[in-house]
């Protein structure tokens, strides 16, 4: 698991107001309905956000990152990958993910990232932790309409290395004491980049364990922070229409 059930995001550095907030339903192009968390921002900046959760889904942790995403002008959809096993139900504290971890898709993640982006519009970046961080990094490898893709300490045995590209831009942004996935997995996925022409920027927080971005970590405030300027100034210079 990748926070505490008590968990929630730290802050951006520049925090404006939130329009509104409110969990919806998607509909998906293969007619799979999902639940999502949507936040507007009352100043937006021009772009938009898909969060891609860890295996909990739509965890309270991930509804409050829509809502700090949209104080930093983001237009934000936060997502839950169990509609096609689960439903459109509530997940309670003994909601058994896992089960439902294992009956994901690359596709099926895929169809539901792609119906929050077309309910966001605008340049769309999609962020991701674990799990989440490494299907954000094969969206917008593969194109899909992004114009990049952010991961947080990506779990790179659930995805599959690019065979083309060069599709959107990538920011990885991993922990040095993760242990998730392998200094040399990760070597391995960014020559797989390389071959295909992605492009791609990584920053490791020396020291830093899983999920630290989590602002009951006092001792990674530092790291936190820096994540969310190198997200800021990411996105804006990738900020092209998908």
């Amino acid at each position: 698991m990748c926070h505490s059930t008590d968990s929630r995001p730290p802050a951006p550095p520049v925090q404006g107001e939130v329009a509104s907030h409110e969990q919806i339903e998607l509909t998906a192009a293969d007619g799979n309905r999902l639940l999502a968390y949507r936040a507007e921002p009352a100043e937006p900046n021009g772009r938009s956000m898909v969060i891609l959760p860890d295996v909990r889904g739509l965890h309270p942790f991930y509804r409050d990152l829509a809502q700090r995403f949209a104080e930093a002008g983001f237009r934000t959809i936060a997502i839950d990958y169990f509609g096609r096993t689960a439903g459109l139900g509530d997940r309670g504290d003994d909601f058994d993910f896992m089960t439902h971890v294992k009956q994901i898709t690359l596709e099926g993640a895929r169809a539901d990232a792609r119906a929050a982006a077309d309910a966001l519009g605008g340049p769309v970046f999609t962020t991701g932790f674990c799990m989440g961080g490494a299907l954000s990094w094969w969206l917008a490898a593969g194109g899909n309409g992004l114009s990049g893709g952010i991961g947080f300490y990506g779990a790179l045995r659930f995805i599959e290395e690019p065979d083309s590209g060069p599709g959107a831009p990538l920011l990885l942004l991993r922990g040095g004491a993760d242990t998730v996935s392998t200094p040399e997995q990760f070597a391995a996925y960014e020559a797989a980049l390389d071959r295909v022409g992605t492009e791609h920027e990584t920053h490791v927080y020396e020291g830093a364990p899983h999920s630290f971005f989590d602002r009951s970590y006092a001792e990674w405030s530092d790291a936190c922070q820096d994540a969310w300027r190198r997200i800021l100034s990411f996105t804006e210079r990738h900020a092209q229409p998908g």
